[in-house]
């Protein structure tokens, strides 16, 4: 069967050939973003400068299990000027006292206390109106920061001129004892940041990292501060600054280490948000293919929705085959010969983007465990973003606060 040709060949030729060029895009992008840009950064004299004031965010709920510490963290960090505020938004674990001994603990900690959950981006809200500073480190509540993370951050707004309104740091995984952690530990050594790169060298990126940025303060509220709506809102804020041309900066050298799923359902609610929050943006923000000052959005924008199309047509494809196959061998042939090469190239793509951010957190040991993340990646993607859909269109309708859910911060401890 010679399902190229067939009646649906145009379809199984958009599954099969359209993540192949990403993967080529995404590489190229890599190895171009590491040769003008990353080679020719200079290290930073962190005794030679005079560093601005900090507002360390951290917006809790229900995160008794990781934030005393992320706080014990956060205050050991050398930066010389910085205050730590703690939102907590309506926990109902022990998270509440928790926060109020860190208080009495810490000077430089404050804590807000909320009655109500009202979602991650009005916590955020909150701890910009009480904080003192203008630039604003917001980290989420299971995250570690390397010593000289705030350093590289904030250093790029005077680096790279008054129009930069966020820099976006690198997070790293530092839960490693399952295949489904060390799987997602090769996810963001590469995936996210071959493709964080390549959206860097063409001037616009899809989203800051919500678990590690640096905004100033001026920026967030020219564009109206956070989406409470948005169930993810550091895409949806990433967006509002590029559409008001406010520059946002990916710094690898900023170092987060994170915890992550290490179960499916966890790892399947996480990525339904992820997919639903990428969604909503280009439902809300589809018109900017109409306006020619926003032209730069353009690419990141129809990646998306491409993406999206893509989900749909391997899903669409995949049950033709079922159906349509005259024998199992041929279902069996077109299952493993598109499935080859798309696994290959994405290995070579895993291999250069593990030895480029191998340079700053040393993930390149972690290689053989990549084998499993193409198949498996494709697949939940696919499903997720197919559930994603509908949930995305309802909630552009419906409004309200987009409030969260505890987490699933992984079943242990490094």
């Amino acid at each position: 069967m010679d399902f190229f040709s067939g009646p649906y060949g145009l379809v199984a030729s958009f599954v099969f050939w359209y993540p192949f060029l990403m993967a080529l895009f995404w590489m190229a992008g890599s190895i171009l973003f590491l040769r003008t840009k990353e080679n020719k950064q200079s290290d930073i004299d962190i005794d030679g400068f005079d560093w601005p004031m900090i507002s360390i965010l951290v917006p809790c709920y229900n995160e008794e299990d990781t934030i005393m510490e992320t706080v014990e963290n956060l205050t050991g960090l050398s930066y010389p000027k910085k205050e730590i505020i703690l939102i907590n938004d309506g926990s109902t674990d022990q998270t509440t006292y928790l926060l109020e001994e860190l208080s009495k603990k810490y000077d430089e900690v404050r804590v807000i206390q909320l009655e109500q959950n009202q979602g991650k981006a009005n916590a955020l809200q909150v701890g910009l109106f009480a904080s003192k500073a203008e630039y604003l480190v917001c980290v989420d509540a299971d995250a570690l920061l390397a010593d000289t993370a705030p350093y590289y951050m904030v250093h790029q707004f005077f680096v790279s001129g008054e129009r930069v309104g966020a820099v976006t740091g690198s997070p790293s995984i530092r839960n490693r004892n399952t295949l489904l952690s060390r799987m997602q530990l090769v996810e963001y050594a590469s995936i996210i940041g071959a493709i964080k790169r390549t959206q860097r060298l063409l001037g616009k990126v899809m989203t800051v990292s919500g678990v590690v940025v640096t905004f100033r303060k001026k920026a967030l509220v020219d564009v109206g501060l956070w989406d409470r709506d948005m169930i993810t809102e550091d895409i949806a804020v990433s967006w509002k600054l590029q559409k008001r041309f406010w520059d946002v900066r990916y710094e690898p050298r900023a170092i987060c280490w994170m915890l992550v799923p290490e179960t499916l359902s966890g790892i399947w609610q996480q990525r339904i948000r992820w997919a639903q929050g990428g969604q909503e943006v280009v439902l809300r923000h589809w018109r900017i293919l109409f306006s020619w000052k926003q032209r730069r959005l353009w690419l990141i924008f129809l990646e998306q929705c491409v993406s999206t199309i893509w989900a749909f047509s391997w899903l669409f494809i995949t049950l033709v085959l079922i159906f349509s196959a005259n024998t199992f061998q041929d279902l069996l042939f077109w299952l493993t010969l598109t499935s080859f090469f798309l696994v290959f190239i994405s290995m070579i793509q895993l291999f250069i983007s593990l030895v480029i951010d191998s340079r700053h957190n040393g993930v390149m040991k972690y290689y053989l465990w990549a084998a499993w993340y193409p198949a498996i990646y494709w697949m939940v993607n696919t499903l997720v973003v197919v559930v994603a859909l509908p949930r995305a269109i309802k909630s552009r309708y419906k409004g309200g606060y987009a409030v969260w859910s505890s987490p699933d911060r992984g079943l242990k401890k490094p």
